[in-house]
Parts: structure tokens; sequence; C-alpha cells
């Protein structure tokens, strides 16, 4: 079993930045090897009050395959360092409409990352709020 927790929501200006990060780590290590965060891709989802829970960004095992939504696409990265056990979503030129609260997710099914939807992830973190003002 995995365990994950955000970190680095907060308030920001419109145009402003914010990098959050997600830290992984493993409940039962009798089960996993030293690499056995490659083992997940990983994810950033994020909802808004009164919303259904939307992609935002997605990154393969390994790093090498990323994929995002359109609306933040150019804005935002996603990176992982598997030696962390650690995935991190760079925010820039926040807008108001990016409010919500950003989780991080873990597949182990769809390890390339493409997944899109919700159900393909397995683990989830709680969550940590990102608000943007006008």
């Amino acid at each position: 079993q995995v365990q994950l927790v955000e970190s680095g929501g907060g308030l920001v200006q419109a145009g402003g930045s914010l990098r959050l990060s997600c830290a992984a780590s493993a409940r039962t290590f009798s089960n996993y090897g030293m690499a056995w965060f490659s083992n997940y891709a990983m994810a950033w989802f994020r909802q808004a009050p009164g919303q259904e829970r939307e992609f935002v960004a997605s990154i393969s095992w390994n790093g090498g395959n990323t994929y995002y939504a359109d609306s933040v696409k150019g804005r935002f990265t996603i990176s992982r360092d598997n030696a962390k056990n650690a995935v991190y979503l760079q925010m820039n030129s926040l807008k108001p409409e990016d409010t919500a609260v950003y989780s991080c997710a873990a597949s182990g099914s769809f390890r390339g990352g493409q997944i899109r939807d919700p159900r393909g992830y397995e683990y989830w973190g709680q969550g940590t709020q990102v608000t943007v003002s006008s």
C-alpha cells in the first residue's frame, strides 16, 4: 500500500507561481524493492467546490512521458524524482480558475501515465488547497 502526502499549496495572486510536492511512501516495505516508486505512474488532479475531479497532469513511471490537460498546458510542469519517491507540479501564470484542491495519485496498473480517468489510480493523497486571487 502506498501513502501520498501533498504540500506546497497556498494563496497566490493571479500571474504568480506555486510548486506542489507529493511525497510517497510504501506502507509494507517487505513487499517492495528499493525502486518500488518506479512501479507507479503519477498524476495530479484537482477539484473545485461543486465541481467534479479534473485531470491536471500525469507522468510515466520513468518520467519519460508527460501528459497535460489543455487548460494547463504551457503553464504547468509535472516532474518526478524516483530517488526521492516524489512528484512535483510547477504551476506558473496561475489564474483564478486554477483555484481548487490539488491531489496526487498513483497508478500501478497504467505505468505509462496516459490515463486521465481518476478510476485508473489506486492511491490518493488528501490534497492541498491552491487559491488564486484576482
